[in-house]
C-alpha cells in the first residue's frame, strides 16, 4: 500500500500565505488536547483523538483556509448530539459536521483564542 504524503510535504507544496495560515491552525488544533496526533487524510493535515479523526485543516473552496469539524470517518447518529457555538464562527453542514473558514492569517489571529477553544471543546465532545 502506498504511503501518503507526510504533513511536512503536504505544507511545502503550498503557497507561503496558505502555509502560514494553515501552520497557526495546526499549532491550535495539536495544544487543544492530551494524545492529538496529525497526519493527511482528506487532502489535508488531519488531527485525530484516540485513533480517529476529529478536525480536518485544508484549502477553502472560495479563498483562505478552513477546518473542518466531524466526529471520524463513519456517519454516527446525531440526534442527541450538541455542540454550542457562543461565537458564530461555526458554518453547520449538519448536527455534528461545522466548517469554520479563515479568509486569510489575519483572520485566524483576530480569532485565535475562539478557534482554541472550539478545537479544545470539539475534542473533548467527540471523544
Amino acid at each position: 500500500m502506498a504511503k501518503g504524503p507526510t504533513v511536512e510535504s503536504w505544507l511545502a507544496a503550498q503557497a507561503p500565505d496558505i502555509r502560514s495560515a494553515v501552520e497557526r491552525l495546526r499549532a491550535m488544533a495539536l495544544d487543544a488536547g492530551d494524545g492529538v496526533t496529525e497526519h493527511i487524510k482528506w487532502n489535508g493535515p488531519s488531527f485525530c483523538i484516540d485513533g480517529d479523526d476529529r478536525i480536518t485543516v485544508g484549502l477553502a473552496p472560495k479563498g483562505g483556509v478552513r477546518a473542518i469539524l466531524h466526529r471520524g470517518v463513519k456517519v454516527k447518529d446525531a440526534a442527541d448530539f450538541v455542540f454550542p457555538d457562543e461565537t458564530g464562527m461555526i458554518q453547520w453542514a449538519a448536527a455534528d459536521r461545522g466548517v469554520v473558514t479563515f479568509a486569510d492569517e489575519g483572520a485566524i489571529a483576530a480569532n485565535a483564542e475562539a478557534f482554541a477553544d472550539i478545537c479544545r471543546r470539539w475534542f473533548e465532545a467527540t471523544r
